[in-house]
Formats: C-alpha cells, sequence, structure tokens
C-alpha cells in the first residue's frame, strides 16, 4: 500500500460516521450479508437466475439446469430457503420452488447488469 491510499487523520467527517454508525444499528446488515452470501455461490445464483425466468420449477429440473444431482441441488435451495431467498411447495413427492419475493429478482438482474457493465468498461 502506497502513502496515497492511507487517511492521515482519525475522523474526516465525525458528523456523517455517527449518523451512519447509528443507521447501522437500525438495520439487519447482518441478515442481508447472510442472503447475499447464500445467491454468491456460482450454482445458488444460477438456481436464482433459473427462477427468475421461470414463476416455478421442480427440484429435478433445476438440477438439469444447473448440472448436479438432484442431492446437491436440493441441499442449494435449502441453504435458499433458510436465507429467505426462494420459498417451496410440495405436490406429492415433488418440490416445486419459486423466488420468494420480487426484489430478489432485482438483485440478481442489477448483480447481472452490473457484470456487463464491469465487463464493457474493462
Amino acid at each position: 500500500m502506497n502513502r496515497q491510499d492511507t487517511c492521515e487523520i482519525f475522523c474526516y467527517n465525525e458528523e456523517k460516521v455517527n449518523q451512519v454508525q447509528q443507521d447501522l444499528n437500525a438495520v439487519n446488515i447482518s441478515g442481508a450479508a447472510k442472503m447475499l452470501k447464500a445467491i454468491a455461490d456460482e450454482n445458488r445464483a444460477k438456481i436464482v437466475y433459473a427462477l427468475c425466468q421461470e414463476e416455478e420449477l421442480c427440484v429435478c429440473d433445476l438440477a438439469n439446469i444447473i448440472g448436479a444431482t438432484v442431492a446437491t441441488t436440493s441441499h442449494h435451495l435449502r441453504t435458499l430457503h433458510k436465507q429467505g431467498v426462494v420459498r417451496f411447495r410440495k405436490e406429492g413427492k415433488l418440490a416445486f420452488y419459486t423466488l420468494d419475493a420480487q426484489h430478489i429478482k432485482q438483485i440478481m438482474m442489477f448483480a447481472l447488469e452490473h457484470q456487463e457493465e464491469v465487463v464493457a468498461n474493462g
């Protein structure tokens, strides 16, 4: 790290720092980080993307889409469900998954759009 990358003073704008710290105490950053971490896995991101394209998919269809076993896909889906990314319904022995909320699709689409911009601006 060169000298230009460091800050020479302790706190430049204490009022802003205090406000942001106060705001952080009022929101669930930990929960948001866990949700984003769940989506950050490539296979789980593929599942979320697939569910952005289709309203509902069976575990076996998702397994085929991501090229994994049903067991592995089910494991990924449990993680996504636990973090509130997907929900499911049972129909006999089949489990059908959907995105838990429209904003999950927006997060995925924003991430893909951002990645395209990063690559384009290389």
